[in-house]
């Protein structure tokens, strides 16, 4: 009978193949852990935009709505809520830690008055819908669902955001508009005393030194600095904007 098929050389000799196994597949996987912590020289990641076309266009719109306040993007709901019972505190972020709205509207001390969620083409899935719905009333926020073909009012978000009224909304627009009014008005005349001393500076005394002129016509000289300081060949600013 052959030594390596008899029976009891089998049996010995499993017990320290399988022991031998055990600690291979260990090598293997302390391996593996320590490559998986070990950071890549060269990452296998690509830059991308926070938001697709659809996203952008309500994100547009959102920034022209609450124009005194901030929209932040894609932020989790774990950044502005907090557990009641902090033993449990992990838990939660365990369900919740992947739970974001598409636009979060909040004060400039950080505090929500709101949230928007974008759904894509296959929409957002009923529960949860749910889930952030309950979250964010139970909260004291409000959660709406927009499409940028489908948008509500100004008016509208903001009576449901902040509150207001059309009444205040109204006057809050015309302030707005008045204070950007009067900062381009200071712009323009900013703009127009600094050509002015600039001109002052540099067209005039070149003219001044025309009779000492050596060397080539001081009136190619001339032509050519009052056509970059032209402000009727190149308008003192592109923006448009009321004469004064």
């Amino acid at each position: 009978m052959n030594a390596l098929t008899s029976p009891w050389l089998l049996a010995a000799l499993a017990p320290a193949l399988l022991v031998l196994g055990a600690m291979g597949y260990r090598a293997w996987e302390v391996r593996r852990a320590r490559q998986r912590r070990r950071l890549p020289k060269h990452w296998p990641l690509s830059q991308r935009p926070l938001a697709n076309s659809e996203e952008a266009r309500v994100w547009h719109w959102l920034a022209r709505a609450f124009y005194d306040h901030h929209v932040m993007i894609k932020l989790p709901v774990t950044r502005f809520t907090l557990p009641r019972d902090r033993e449990q505190g992990m838990e939660w972020y365990k369900l919740l830690g992947s739970v974001y709205c598409t636009f979060t509207v909040c004060k400039s001390d950080g505090r929500v008055v709101g949230c928007v969620d974008v759904p894509g083409k296959v929409g957002i899935p009923r529960s949860t819908r749910s889930l952030k719905h309950s979250l964010l009333s139970q909260c004291g926020l409000p959660y709406w669902v927009v499409r940028s073909n489908s948008l509500p009012t100004v008016a509208e978000i903001r009576a449901e955001f902040l509150g207001e009224s059309p009444i205040a909304q109204s006057m809050r627009e015309r302030e707005l508009e008045e204070r950007a009014m009067m900062s381009a008005q200071a712009n323009l005349r900013g703009a127009i005393n600094r050509q002015r001393s600039h001109r002052g500076n540099s067209d005039f005394g070149a003219l001044s030194t025309w009779p000492s002129s050596t060397t080539g016509d001081p009136r190619g000289e001339y032509q050519s600095q009052w056509a970059d300081n032209n402000s009727f060949l190149s308008p003192l600013d592109s923006r448009r904007g009321d004469l004064l």
